[in-house]
């Protein structure tokens, strides 16, 4: 069967699994009018009621085109929500006097994903002109990327607006870096308002995805600064590495975070922990850092349900974190630029 033809018959499928999930667990929750000013997963039932399955079609349709592209569209939630909070600030473009989060260290030559964001917009606009905020697709295509890959779902609470700002000098500072210490990802965490559990689930979206050569190169090659690799990277893993991450070049080569299950949204990245084969120092610190975080490594690598569990738990809770709702900010018509512009 040709790749199209299998599209055409594979993304429905997914998009009805999808939103018959959604819906269900949408309906065990409770129905009733949406509280002004809080996040509900029934804000868009009667202004868009076909949101959600409008976002779901082309997510998983570029899901299809690109396995990449799941673990993509999750991170551009993350980095969206530590950042000013989920108010889709990551995705204005540069104009007038804004200066895009899109420059930042832990998003230029790396961040992507940002034309499938364009498509769900459009798709929204056209069957609900101003009505679905940048900030809640975000929301919904990181579920549903999460759910493609074989990861849990969860109700997305809905009614996020967009900011009419971004913060470049926020997405350098506020985004934990693979090179950070474990005090220092926790403490990035904790003025989030999330917890060590947080931090240690919510670093299993590390399951999918890649990472460049320049975010673990000094684990190959000078760790501490006295010219020797990181000793809690496995040797043998560390050489397998080194051919594409030379001590000079190759910086934007793509490594799998897990190479074991790298497209399957599983609990294998802490299993890889356990191993020392944790990729990036902010992985394997996790086990190395403190019996707090370690445990939950442990615990994660034993039990997946466990996982998942606490996953789409964390994935609500920072989904939350200071949303733009009621009066406040707008709804862009281009997730690109604000709407005076």
């Amino acid at each position: 069967m040709k790749k199209g033809a299998m599209m055409a018959l594979l993304v429905p499928l997914v998009v009805a699994l999808l939103f018959s999930f959604s819906s269900s667990l949408a309906m065990a929750s409770g129905g009733g009018p949406v509280q002004p000013g809080k996040l509900d997963p029934h804000f868009y039932d009667e202004s868009c009621p076909h949101a959600q399955h409008i976002v779901a079609s082309i997510v998983g349709k570029a899901h299809y085109q690109d396995p990449r592209m799941a673990a993509s569209l999750l991170r551009l939630h993350f980095h969206d929500c530590f950042v000013k909070g989920c108010d889709a600030s990551l995705l204005l473009d540069s104009s007038g006097s804004i200066v895009s989060e899109k420059r930042s260290n832990p998003n230029k030559d790396s961040a992507r994903g940002f034309e499938v964001i364009d498509e769900i917009k459009a798709a929204l606009e056209a069957a609900c002109p101003g009505t679905v905020s940048c900030a809640d697709i975000l929301a919904l295509a990181a579920r549903d990327s999460t759910v493609m890959t074989g990861g849990p779902g969860w109700i997305v609470p809905l009614g996020r607006r967009d900011s009419r700002g971004a913060s470049v000098q926020g997405s350098n500072n506020d985004i934990p870096a693979p090179n950070n210490t474990l005090p220092t990802i926790i403490t990035k965490f904790k003025l989030q308002g999330l917890d060590i559990v947080d931090l240690v689930a919510l670093l299993g979206s590390h399951t999918i995805g890649d990472s460049r050569c320049t975010s673990f190169r000094q684990r190959l090659y000078n760790q501490t600064g006295n010219g020797l690799p990181d000793f809690t990277l496995d040797a043998s893993y560390a050489a397998t590495l080194r051919p594409r991450c030379p001590r000079s070049g190759g910086d934007q080569n793509l490594f799998f975070l897990d190479p074991v299950t790298p497209f399957k949204f599983d609990n294998q990245y802490y299993k890889n922990i356990l191993a020392y084969h944790g990729l990036l120092s902010s992985d394997e610190v996790l086990l190395t850092g403190g019996p707090a975080t370690a445990d939950l490594v442990k615990l994660y690598a034993a039990n997946q349900d466990i996982f998942f569990q606490h996953f789409a738990q964390s994935m609500v809770k920072m989904g939350n974190i200071s949303p733009l709702t009621g009066a406040n900010g707008e709804i862009r018509k281009n997730c690109r630029r604000v709407n005076h512009s």
